[in-house]
C-alpha cells in the first residue's frame, strides 16, 4: 500500500512541477533552437548583405567551374522525325 501512495505521489508532483515550469523549459529550448538556426544562415545573410548593389540587366558569375569535361562515350546524336 505504501508502494502505490509514493508512486502516486511522486506521479502528482512530477505533474504539478511541469506545468510549472514547463513553460520556462520550453521557452529555453525554443530560443536555443533559433540561434542555432540563425547562427547557420546569418553568414549568408551578412554574404549577401557585403555585395555591392548591381545595376538593373547587369550580370555577376559568383562561382566559375574549375574544369568542363565531357562524357564522350555516350554515343552520337541521332536526328529523328516522328510519323503519324
Amino acid at each position: 500500500m505504501k508502494v502505490l501512495l509514493i508512486i502516486l505521489l511522486i506521479y502528482l508532483g512530477v505533474k504539478i512541477l511541469s506545468r510549472m515550469f514547463g513553460p520556462f523549459v520550453l521557452k529555453y529550448f525554443t530560443k536555443k533552437a533559433t540561434e542555432r538556426f540563425g547562427a547557420q544562415f546569418g553568414d549568408f545573410r551578412n554574404q549577401k548583405q557585403q555585395q555591392p548593389p548591381q545595376k538593373e540587366g547587369e550580370i555577376s558569375i559568383d562561382k566559375m567551374p574549375k574544369n568542363k569535361t565531357s562524357n564522350k562515350s555516350v554515343g552520337e546524336y541521332v536526328d529523328y522525325e516522328e510519323i503519324d
